[in-house]
């Protein structure tokens, strides 16, 4: 049996023309032994069946003597994915790379780790928001998934994505599904193929007939976009004033866990995630217990670096299960708190120290200029050591410059929800400066509406935007 054949055999509907099409294009890329780094680029719409034919592949891949191993770029993505597959998906970086234990450092680094496996399709989801900048090692992202992957014999990737996304932050395309990128840049032999057709199982649903409409209208030079919320019973249109109400049937119906609000900009989530706390949750404390937090940047110090996640990293959820302490030092205000991993389930609880000052700031993380009065107060403490040396061990182990950066996560940017699924997603597209026919509010639109799993709700939306 050909890997066509057997794709069909597992596949559980009636494939489209795209699918059929797709289907024997793996049969190549699977049966083909030859030396060439070969990548094979899956790009789709929200709706064309990317997941349900990844479901189907794992499954028959051993049979053609291929182990498989499934990766994303966050850690929402690769729960995302392992839900879907059924198997399970880690994050890239936990994947390839490790820390370097220096002790000269002046910071912590890390290194890629060699790759041991052979015989390997390496399956990457969500691969529009994999940049090409310098991330965690030496090189970008996708230059050392590139050496990771081809670094074992007869290894293969499969990249995973959707264009119509927001590429990666401050870049202007999504490198990891650019064909000519990849040649040009790394010498591989690129597959691809653009699933267009949406599923007949779902064209009964208002988001991905919309997603599907956002998606085509990217295609044109200048976009015209008109959402219809008639006759669908999964999409609704809601004034402000009903938002609160809103909000709170769809924490009842799926849980905090499983709502999020999609802002344009984290002024805007910084006042969505104060109204909640105090209107909703009826919360006047700085933070609380179930207090469901965003970590905003990379934080290498609370975790052992062999625990599953490694490291914790920018986009992960926590829920604060225990306040212990509020501390007032060097001019921050910060906390002892333990925490719940939202997107690990089986890693412990952990206590750590949270910096209070990032959940009520505009900026995206704590800004440069109070980062660096945070560093000069607290290595005043440590004048009287000798060395540089010594003084930036000392600053290294220091709990108050590595305390954890995070934000209430009620509500989110898209950049920060991309990746991730909920089954109720409320969007505001906020004040429109623009065109509503930009290609770049089209983008972050589409974004934002495929966030929405089960149900959508277009929050004080333009009525141009409208076209029933």
């Amino acid at each position: 049996m050909r890997p066509e054949e057997a794709l069909l055999k597992n596949f559980p509907f009636e494939p489209t023309t795209d699918q059929a099409q797709l289907f024997k294009k793996l049969d190549i890329f699977i049966s083909s032994r030859t030396p060439n780094k070969e990548v094979f680029m899956l790009k789709g719409f929200a709706g064309t069946g990317k997941t349900t034919v990844l479901t189907s592949l794992v499954k028959i891949l051993n049979t053609f003597g291929y182990k498989y191993v499934l990766l994303a770029p966050t850690g929402r993505a690769a729960k995302v994915m392992s839900s879907y597959s059924k198997k399970q998906a880690s994050t890239i970086h936990k994947k390839i790379y490790r820390q370097k234990n220096n002790p000269y450092s002046e910071g912590l680094s890390f290194t890629r780790q060699p790759n041991k496996l052979n015989n390997t399709v390496f399956i990457v989801d969500e691969a529009s928001m994999i940049s090409d900048e310098k991330a965690f090692g030496d090189n970008g992202l996708l230059q050392d998934l590139m050496s990771y992957v081809f670094e074992g014999s007869n290894n293969k990737l499969l990249l995973i994505g959707d264009t119509a996304q927001l590429p990666p932050v401050s870049q202007t395309i999504s490198p990891s599904l650019d064909a000519a990128y990849l040649k040009a840049n790394f010498r591989c032999e690129v597959y691809e193929i653009e699933l267009r057709q949406v599923m007949r199982q779902a064209q009964q649903s208002g988001i991905l007939m919309n997603a599907t409409s956002l998606r085509e209208q990217l295609r044109q030079p200048e976009p015209q976009l008109k959402m219809r919320t008639r006759p669908y019973k999964d999409l609704y249109r809601m004034t402000g004033e009903k938002l609160e109400d809103g909000l709170r049937y769809a924490y009842d119906k799926f849980g905090i866990e499983n709502t999020t609000v999609i802002c344009r900009s984290n002024k805007n989530a910084n006042m969505y995630n104060q109204h909640i706390r105090r209107q909703i949750f009826f919360s006047e404390d700085e933070i609380g217990v179930s207090d469901y937090l965003m970590i905003v940047r990379n934080n290498y110090y609370w975790l052992d670096k062999d625990s599953e996640i490694g490291f914790m990293a920018n986009g992960d959820f926590v829920e604060v299960t225990k306040i212990i302490r509020y501390e007032d030092m060097y001019g921050f205000r910060f906390a002892d708190v333990r925490i719940r991993f939202v997107d690990y389930p089986d890693e412990a609880e952990l206590e750590v120290k949270i910096m209070l000052d990032t959940l009520y700031t505009e900026a995206p993380a704590l800004p440069n200029d109070r980062s660096k009065e945070l560093y000069q107060e607290v290595l005043k403490d440590y004048s009287d050591l000798g060395t540089k040396q010594e003084r930036s061990k000392q600053l290294k182990k220091n709990p108050y410059l590595n305390a954890l950066q995070v934000k209430f996560a009620y509500a989110l940017t898209c950049h920060k929800a991309q990746g991730g699924q909920w089954d109720a997603v409320f969007v505001d597209h906020g004040y429109l400066k623009e065109e509503i026919t930009g290609t770049d509010f089209a983008r972050w639109l589409y974004t934002a509406v495929t966030r929405a799993a089960t149900e959508l709700y277009l929050v004080n939306f333009n009525q141009q935007l409208f076209g029933d």
